[in-house]
């Protein structure tokens, strides 16, 4: 599977980038609007569900919790220093879709502990759209993890991020995860819709297209990480 984290240039705005990401192909979009007021990210947030809903597409909100239910998203993605999976759970309730970062086995056996239904993983390599980036991986840094997530049990999908492109991903599904975001190499592209179906395209020849994504152990996913039914007026939240 493939994610698409939204990201803005001197071209495209959030919405734009999501719109086109989903125009590509990409079922599985995360908003992330980094230092934005939350009332931009709410009605931006609003717009994203509606073109999700007329793709069929998952929508993840980066960080904020407490939009979840504002925006309509399907669940929340939590960085390393936002609210605990656990917490998040908590306030979410079972049918969220969860998602956390990690870049050691540790942060992934935490996020697994809380009832995490996805773990990003990396950074694969050097990136821009993110500050702050955690050790470098690249692909031994992925096959040692996911060797170390079958010897201790760990059965949870692994997302590889970070600066990947198309010629990384055959090489990088090999590694054993269970599928890639992506941003950057979609927008700086001279056609990001046309990148956006490139991308979807190598995919599916590597035999992780359009499935539900999988764990190391090539068992199902949690029913979480795919479902694509909006949170939105559910009696349990």
């Amino acid at each position: 599977m493939i994610q698409f984290i939204s990201h803005y240039t001197d071209c495209y705005t959030y919405l734009d980038s999501i719109r086109m990401a989903l125009e590509g192909g990409c079922r599985w979009v995360q908003l992330r609007m980094k230092d934005a007021p939350e009332e931009e990210i709410v009605i931006t947030g609003r717009e994203v569900r509606r073109l999700c809903d007329a793709y069929g597409a998952t929508f993840i909100i980066d960080d904020h919790v407490s939009l979840v239910r504002e925006t309509g998203a399907d669940g929340v993605h939590l960085g390393q220093k936002d609210m605990p999976v656990a917490e998040a759970r908590a306030i979410l309730g079972d049918k969220a879709i969860i998602g956390g970062t990690a870049n050691t086995i540790d942060e992934i056996s935490r996020h697994y502990e809380q009832t995490a239904d996805y773990v990003g993983c990396g950074p694969f390599r050097f990136t821009t759209t993110k500050k702050g980036l955690a050790p470098i991986l690249g692909l031994e840094g992925y096959k040692d993890i996911v060797r170390q997530m079958e010897e201790r049990g760990i059965d949870i999908p692994l997302i590889a991020i970070g600066g990947i492109t198309a010629q990384d991903i055959m090489p990088i599904m090999q590694t054993g995860v269970a599928g890639i975001a992506v941003s950057g190499t979609v927008l700086t592209a001279a056609n990001p819709v046309a990148e956006m179906r490139r991308l979807m395209d190598i995919m599916e020849t590597a035999g992780h297209g359009y499935g539900s994504p999988t764990t190391p152990s090539g068992t199902l996913a949690p029913y979480g990480l795919w479902h694509t039914a909006p949170l939105t007026n559910q009696e349990d939240m």
